[in-house]
């Protein structure tokens, strides 16, 4: 799929990021409003390097779900911690802090779902 599509994606032909409050993590935003003008949803897959991963934070105004696809981490929120394996999956209530760690020998892989989308703007996120 060389030719851009209005509606399908390819992992590899996203350019990564590195986002803001969070170490060793090279995200790739799949949907959004740059690869198929999506404004409601935002799509980003992150790999996480081991022991790293998102340092307390919050969305305001922005909801977040997590599902984790490859390796474990431990995530935080509202004074629950709960460790993830692939198939698991947490939410992150809006300007709710939050934290996101990887616990595996390996990297972890994970689909993260922003609503609205969050277009990593460094004025929607707040540190905790």
């Amino acid at each position: 799929m060389t030719e851009r599509s209005r509606y399908f994606v390819r992992e590899a032909e996203v350019p990564g990021y590195h986002p803001a409050n969070h170490l060793g993590t090279v995200n790739r935003r799949l949907i959004g409003p740059d690869t198929v003008g999506a404004r409601n949803v935002e799509v980003v897959l992150g790999v996480i390097e081991k022991g790293k991963g998102a340092l307390p934070h919050a969305h305001p105004g922005i909801e977040q779900v997590c599902y984790l696809l490859a390796g474990r981490a431990r995530a935080e929120v509202g004074g629950e911690v709960c460790e993830l394996e692939p198939g698991d999956s947490c939410y992150f209530p809006a300007d709710m802090p939050h934290t996101f760690i990887v616990i595996s020998d390996e990297p972890v892989r994970v689909l993260v779902i922003y609503t609205p989308p969050y277009e990593e703007n460094p004025d929607r996120v707040v540190r905790s």
